[in-house]
């Protein structure tokens, strides 16, 4: 299910998105208009979402995040750019990429740096932080 996101997402629909791929989420981030998809197991699936609600294909860009390690990864096919200086599937930029998390974070309700973790036993994702958050 691949789901276009402008607002902080309930619990519920985070579980639905993580759901798809087992704890992992396919992200598409427009790092213009602040907005994405997740969710789906390709990520031109999100890639068209976003373009067929305006998106301009400068602005996408495809990552990953994983509930169980915490990590955000910024690997996809859509990424290959020679034209933008990104010649690879991972984003180069360090700016695109910190333009990514963020909105990421900001979008999927994350509470702190060290986010939540996924529970792949129970299908659902607790709030542990290890730092106590």
């Amino acid at each position: 299910m691949v789901t276009l996101i402008a607002v902080k997402i309930p619990d519920e629909l985070l579980n639905q998105v993580a759901a798809d791929l087992h704890g992992y989420i396919k992200v598409v981030v427009d790092i213009e208009k602040q907005i994405l998809t997740a969710g789906g197991t390709r990520h031109v699936e999100g890639e068209q979402l976003l373009l067929q609600n305006g998106s301009l294909q400068e602005n996408v860009w495809g990552g990953g995040l994983d509930l169980e390690t915490n990590e955000i990864d910024y690997d996809s096919m859509i990424n290959i750019r020679p034209s933008q200086n990104n010649p690879s599937r991972e984003v180069l930029s360090p700016e695109v990429r910190n333009q990514m998390a963020k909105i990421i974070r900001n979008l999927l309700h994350w509470e702190c740096e060290c986010l939540r973790t996924y529970t792949q036993h129970r299908g659902q994702y607790g709030k542990t932080c290890p730092l106590g958050n």
